[in-house]
């Protein structure tokens, strides 16, 4: 069972400007380190992204996966892996929460590759999608994105 990695920093924008950034999975690849394309597949009643396709940057090699979302704004925005050649399993939330000075962003991601990768190896990977994460989006919602 993978352990996962998660981080939270404070950001000056409300639940409702992160989350709707967050959402935004289409424009993932203007400013979330790594992600190369996007593509929505699916979306919900509300016209959310539900299903979308990822190419990304995988540090070994480039890698391809399809999300699941589930949607409950403002307050969170999860996912976890439909279908992958390159991962076995892939999940991840944000969750927002109004704080003194804005709001605290918790961001959670566990994956599990479909390939060998010392566990240390995925660790460190996981580490660095989250905390390029987290300040991708502190810049994106910073430039009214």
């Amino acid at each position: 069972m993978a352990e996962g990695t998660f981080s939270t920093l404070e950001i000056d924008a409300s639940p409702e400007s992160l989350y709707a950034v967050a959402a935004d999975v289409a424009s993932y690849p203007d400013w979330a380190g790594g992600v190369k394309e996007v593509e929505v597949l699916e979306t919900d009643e509300s016209g959310r992204p539900a299903l979308a396709r990822f190419v990304v940057d995988g540090f070994v090699k480039e890698i391809e996966y399809v999300l699941r979302y589930t949607h409950d704004p403002p307050d969170s925005l999860s996912w976890s892996a439909e279908r992958s050649d390159d991962v076995k399993m892939l999940e991840g939330a944000y969750r927002f929460t109004p704080a003194d000075n804005g709001t605290e962003v918790f961001y959670s991601l566990t994956v599990a590759p479909n390939f060998t990768l010392p566990g240390f190896l995925r660790r460190q990977a996981e580490k660095q999608i989250v905390t390029t994460a987290l300040r991708g989006l502190r810049k994106r919602v910073a430039e009214g994105g």
